[in-house]
């Protein structure tokens, strides 16, 4: 291992040359980071996590074992990704006609302190609203506003979540952190007194 490196990379995982690697962030057991990609300071990278060239991950975001980030997501800073849940990024895929390139890939952003449950399918092309929660198991198959709560196949809103990640009241206030919301232009959004 580098010493001058200031991020963690277990010794079987692959890290490309040219890939950018925040500050105290650390890569685990058979992952492997492309080139072209970036990952922000205070990151965990979860075992066998695979990074694609050109994604984007955020500040002190946590990616759990076996998940692909794949080329066409962008996660915010503070992103949870459960074990084993999907990114897509292609819309129609087909083996024997190949979609490789940006011109094919659909932009799934994940918008800050969004927490994706295991097992999840995020269908490419969706955006992912900040502090949104997606139960695990979920398929998401359109865009998921700010705060909202969502679950099943296909992802329905079932509730509104507060930053803390509490399940806000019939009055969108958070029992546990005493927040307030109101309907803003995409979901919800923090009430400013």
């Amino acid at each position: 291992m580098d010493d001058s490196r200031q991020y963690f990379v277990h010794p079987t995982a692959c890290v490309d040359e040219g890939a950018h690697i925040g500050a105290g962030t650390k890569i685990w057991h058979f992952c492997h980071i492309s080139s072209g990609c970036s990952i922000g300071s205070s990151c965990s990278i979860g075992q066998n996590v695979f990074v694609a060239p050109g994604v984007k991950i955020g500040r002190n975001c946590k990616i759990q074992n076996n998940v692909s980030v794949y080329e066409g997501v962008e996660l915010g800073d503070y992103v949870f990704c459960g074990p084993s849940m999907v990114f897509t990024n292609v819309p129609r895929p087909r083996c024997r006609y190949p979609q490789r390139g940006t011109q094919f890939y659909k932009a799934t952003p994940v918008g800050d302190g969004a927490s994706i449950g295991a097992n999840a399918t995020i269908v490419c092309g969706h955006r992912i609203g900040r502090n949104s929660f997606i139960a695990a198991g979920s398929v998401v198959t359109k865009d998921v506003p700010d705060h909202a709560i969502v679950m099943g196949v296909p992802a329905k809103i079932c509730g509104w979540a507060c930053e803390c990640g509490a399940k806000l009241d019939d009055s969108l206030v958070c029992p546990k952190c005493g927040r307030r919301y109101i309907r803003g232009e995409n979901g919800l959004r923090e009430e400013t007194r």
